[in-house]
């Protein structure tokens, strides 16, 4: 059973009330005063604070998406990412190969012209040799006779770091909300690419194209558009793209935006920061290009490249985030053709709760900026 199992939390859970109750049964049963009773009263508070602990903590990774598996947890997960070569000539499959499919948790899900259906895929990028997996919502519509020469909009959506795709289906909901939302005509049928920012785990590339590594910049402007057209029917003119993300999602959406006005018509920041960090999660992304540095900074983008035909969006709380100040500079500073919108908070950290409050007006924000041609 994987570690965002209900079953797991739900066998956690049982396991700490037994123990509880086990421990009240028996504590009087362990009030003399020798090694025995005292060796089991410490065993009997150490097991039951560990399966409480267990208990909480397999709660919160669900809500939070922090790991996606086991191996995750314990520090297993620390290949440098896998590039797969595929040769046209040998007649090996195309850029999306499908792994599976499940339905989405709505009314009627089990019927894809009803419910719509999540496929689970791996996205092979051409040009950056990098593949992925990500998930693909497709609305009901997709399967609807009516509709089966109709292409859609599409909008890629970016998890933060670490994160996991999962946590975009089960903690934020992005498949429900946006069945919900076009079933009540506040948004139109669209697809979501939805897959975590790090291409190449466990680094964190934040989607720049590092000088003689990852090209992660490469993978999400050309490769991933590129390969969802050719295999879902996608609209292939740019006002057919947005890109929302939360966090390092969100800054990297924004940056796609700005940068690659020609494939991503609107771009949608939640709780984004504006300049990619150095760390030692991110490692020397920049390799002393100066150029690169610099282009990485929104801000600098903003006052020094000709404004963008794009949309964007940008989200903050003026209590609980501390990207309040930066988000009204950065709103300040774009210039036409370039629009901003923007959703402020009384309140809200950085943090799922939030975000789920932020994610149906940007969907239906971003479904206005699209079209599908």
């Amino acid at each position: 059973m994987g570690l965002t199992s209900n079953k797991v939390l739900a066998l956690a859970v049982a396991l700490a009330v037994v123990l509880f109750i086990g421990t009240v049964w028996f504590w009087p049963r362990l009030a003399r005063q020798n090694w025995r009773t005292i060796t089991g009263r410490v065993g009997l508070l150490i097991a039951t604070q560990l399966a409480i602990f267990a208990s909480v903590g397999l709660a919160a990774n669900q809500a939070f998406g922090f790991y996606a598996t086991w191996a995750d947890l314990f520090g297993q997960e620390t290949s440098p990412g896998v590039v797969v070569d595929h040769d046209p000539a040998k007649g090996e499959g195309g850029p999306v190969d499908v792994r599976g499919t499940r339905p989405v948790n709505v009314p009627g899900g089990g019927r894809p012209s009803t419910g719509g259906q999540i496929q689970d895929v791996t996205v092979s990028g051409k040009e950056s040799d990098i593949a992925s997996q990500a998930y693909v919502y497709l609305p009901p519509e997709y399967f609807q006779p009516r509709y089966k020469d109709r292409r859609f909009p599409a909008a890629v959506v970016l998890t933060g770091y670490p994160g996991t795709a999962e946590a975009l289906i089960k903690g934020l909901r992005y498949p429900q909300t946006a069945h919900a939302q076009a079933k009540r005509g506040t948004m139109q049928p669209m697809i979501l690419v939805m897959l975590r920012p790090t291409v190449a785990p466990p680094r964190d590339t934040e989607c720049v194209d590092v000088p003689g590594g990852p090209q992660a910049e490469t993978f999400f402007a050309k490769d991933l558009p590129d390969a969802m057209s050719e295999h879902y029917r996608v609209g292939g003119k740019p006002g057919s793209w947005g890109v929302i993300g939360d966090s390092t999602g969100g800054y990297c959406a924004l940056k796609l935006a700005v940068h690659h006005p020609d494939v991503y018509a609107a771009g949608a920041g939640l709780s984004a920061y504006y300049k990619a960090p150095i760390d030692v999660t991110t490692g020397d992304l920049f390799h002393g290009d100066k150029e690169l540095e610099r282009r990485a900074d929104l801000m600098w983008s903003l006052d020094h490249m000709p404004p963008p035909q794009t949309s964007l969006l940008v989200t903050t709380s003026k209590q609980g985030e501390d990207n309040y100040a930066d988000t009204e500079k950065f709103i300040d500073k774009v210039k036409p053709p370039t629009r901003v919108s923007s959703i402020t908070l009384p309140s809200g950290g950085h943090n799922f709760n939030t975000w789920r409050r932020e994610i149906p007006a940007t969907l239906e924000w971003i479904s206005g900026r699209l079209s599908a041609r």
